[in-house]
């Protein structure tokens, strides 16, 4: 019996098909990003979607194929090809679901459901209740079957790797719903073009089945409307999908924040304080012991004051990643602020500790590289052991931190284990330093002024500002009672900017008493000089008190000028700019380069007084001290010997070449009243 079909309905049954196989593609999506009932939901409603999508396409198909007699459809068959459909629909998103999907898998699963969808299809023919039956082209049939095991592999493939969500995949999927879709149609024509309908066939199923008028259009909105809502509801699950990541997202962002430092990614306090908590609770269940190690960047100000924050940052991270690189991964590092790390780590004895404080001292006080410039700071390092050194966070980290400045007082670049008398020094440091912040403002500092002669019976040429603080109930302190913590606290900068001003003050008043010969020398300290205020401190101290830079001499240790000598040679040639003198003090103690030291800006060197408190006990003082005077002789220098304090000794330095000497034999630090006292003793004299 010849048959013939419905161009429009051709077209449309395409259509139901691409849209079925872009809502199964999305449910599957679904499905796989879904656990719990949420899935369970998932499965159930794409099945229905899905299957019935695809029944919606075989059907419209089935309704487009026109006969020259009445055409109908028996219910219950026909709803057994659509129970079919759903079943394959549910078994193709289960096996979508599963985290693999296996050669040996995706071979099986075809097989099941391609022929899943042909039982569809020809159950749906039979529904037709043809008589005579409907007979099928044998080679036609199995085509179909193929077809539709070819389909559905890769269907199920593409299904699987298009699970994800996203602009690329969305483009991917649409593409894919194509083929798909034209696949199944494939298979239904294909299969539709097996069937052999025998000549004066009746249909059964035309007076009790289902009548076919209208029915395709129906059909078809029915099942578009069921597959838009599915995909609404799909599209609104991805939105809900991607604002509930950005949330959690954020959330992370938030807790990386409140838990993390910023700039080094480390944990911060409140981390390290959950982290010490923690570990004292093992410890004290398991019996063990664990160490905290305190550690301070020496020298770090320094690298800020310089080169900038921005510099000081970059050596923080890179200080981190260090650190990192000897920590293993079960300790805590975190970073408290500034300059301050911190390591929690388990220890069986106090070995371990010392052990890794030494291999983090090592390891920070290597040269730095920032920005094509090599930075040198070193790790001072406390350590404090649980239960031994206290039992709660507050008190390991407080001695950690006691521990860690002995260290700097021993010489920083190394470590110290926590001790009990520690925390009076701590106490008795925290109220000198406070004590100390308030000396400028209640003008407690005064200058005393040192002597510097060509002979004990003059004259004079010059006088070194040397620092006293006049500390209430406590009476006149010097230097070394201060000045380490002023350095270490950063305090040494306005206490030396006071010390600039004050001796360039006194220093006009003697001009002005007719004092033109002498000079007055002041001692920068290595965070004075580093520091990118002095050129103008001093400038506006000469300037403030009308003094000409001639009068005023800076004193540099050797080690300060030579600890980067780069930057000390910049700004020691802007310092001899202004006309100010520089004087390279304490001589022979350091590690001078000649190469630098010809080019420093300097106009005396000081021979340290280690070398003159020997020089007439017959041993190799003298030769040392002859080759600095000739050396400073060489380079144009005058030589000034410090710690004088016998007649053999200024005897011995006169014969060697010394231009002036300082010392307690020409004279000791006094107040200016009392040195210009002296000054008249000798002219009398």
């Amino acid at each position: 019996m010849p048959g013939s079909y419905s161009a429009t309905l051709v077209v449309a049954s395409l259509l139901v098909a691409v849209v079925a196989s872009y809502t199964a593609l999305t449910m599957a999506s679904r499905v796989a990003h879904s656990r719990g009932v949420a899935a369970g939901l998932w499965l159930a409603g794409g099945s229905f979607a899905m299957g019935l999508g695809i029944w919606a396409m075989h059907f419209v198909g089935m309704l487009a194929f026109r006969l020259p007699i009445t055409v109908g459809y028996d219910l219950d068959l026909t709803v057994l090809s659509l129970l079919i459909a759903i079943g394959s629909s549910a078994f193709a998103l289960w096996l979508v679901f599963q985290k693999e999907l296996p050669r040996l898998r995706l071979g099986l699963g075809a097989v099941l459901m391609g022929a899943g969808i042909a039982a569809m299809h020809y159950t749906g023919m039979a529904a037709m209740l043809m008589m005579p039956e409907v007979t099928y082209d044998a080679l036609r049939f199995a085509a179909s079957v193929l077809i539709a095991i070819l389909a559905s592999g890769a269907a199920l493939w593409i299904a699987f790797r298009l699970r994800g969500d996203g602009e690329h995949v969305l483009l991917a999927r649409v593409g894919a719903s194509m083929a798909m879709g034209a696949a199944i149609v494939g298979m239904h024509y294909t299969g539709m073009a097996a069937a052999r309908f025998p000549l004066d066939s009746v249909c059964g199923a035309a007076l009790t089945g289902i009548p076919t008028g209208g029915l395709a259009w129906t059909v078809i909105g029915v099942t578009l409307g069921v597959l838009a809502v599915a995909l609404v509801v799909s599209m609104l699950d991805v939105r809900a999908h991607v604002l509930a990541r950005s949330l959690d997202k954020a959330n992370s962002e938030l807790m990386q924040l409140a838990l993390h430092d910023t700039l080094t990614r480390l944990p911060n306090r409140m981390l390290l304080g959950d982290r010490i908590e923690q570990a004292a609770h093992k410890a004290t269940r398991n019996g063990g012991s664990f160490a905290v190690l305190f550690m301070d960047m020496d020298g770090f100000k320094a690298v800020n004051d310089v080169y900038g924050h921005h510099a000081g940052d970059l050596l923080l991270k890179e200080v981190a990643r260090r650190i990192l690189t000897v920590t293993r991964g079960e300790d805590t590092v975190a970073r408290l602020g500034g300059d301050e790390f911190v390591m929690v780590m388990d220890v069986t004895r106090p070995e371990e500790a010392a052990e890794q404080a030494q291999r983090l001292v090592d390891v920070l006080g290597s040269p730095y590289l920032v920005h094509d410039t090599a930075m040198h700071v070193s790790a001072s390092v406390g350590i404090a052991l649980f239960p031994e050194n206290g039992l709660a966070e507050h008190d390991l980290l407080v001695n950690a931190d006691a521990a860690m400045y002995h260290a700097k007082e021993q010489g920083r670049n190394g470590y110290r284990f926590f001790e009990s008398a520690m925390n009076a020094n701590v106490h008795q440091q925290l109220l000198l330093q406070q004590a100390l912040r308030g000396a400028i403002d209640r003008r407690e500092f005064v200058l005393h002024y040192q002597p510097k002669m060509v002979s004990p019976g003059g004259p004079l040429v010059g006088v070194e500002a040397l620092l006293r603080w006049n500390r209430p109930e406590h009476g006149l302190i010097a230097p070394d009672g201060f000045l380490a913590l002023a350095e270490r606290t950063g305090l040494i900068v306005p206490i030396g900017n006071w010390v600039i001003d004050e001796a360039c003050r006194q220093m006009r008043a003697w001009l002005d008493d007719g004092h033109r010969d002498w000079t007055v020398a002041v001692n920068l300290s290595t965070m004075q000089l580093t520091h990118p205020g002095l050129i103008e401190v001093v400038r506006s101290a000469l300037e403030r008190h009308r003094l000409d830079g001639r009068y005023l001499v800076l004193e540099v240790t050797e080690y300060t000028a030579m600890r980067d000598a780069e930057a000390s040679l910049a700004i020691l040639n802007q310092v001899a700019a202004l006309g100010v003198g520089i004087a390279i003090d304490d001589f022979g103690t350091g590690y001078s380069s000649l190469l630098y030291l010809k080019q420093l800006p300097a106009d005396e060197l000081k021979i340290d007084r280690g070398f003159v408190t020997e020089l007439a006990r017959g041993n190799d003082d003298e030769a040392i001290v002859s080759a600095i005077v000739a050396l400073g002789k060489t380079l144009g220098l005058n030589i000034v010997a410090e710690g004088v304090e016998t007649a053999e000794q200024q005897a011995l330095l006169e014969r060697l070449g010394c231009d002036a000497m300082q010392g307690y034999l020409l004279g000791r630090p006094m107040p200016p009243e009392a040195l210009i006292r002296s000054v008249a003793h000798l002219a009398r004299s």
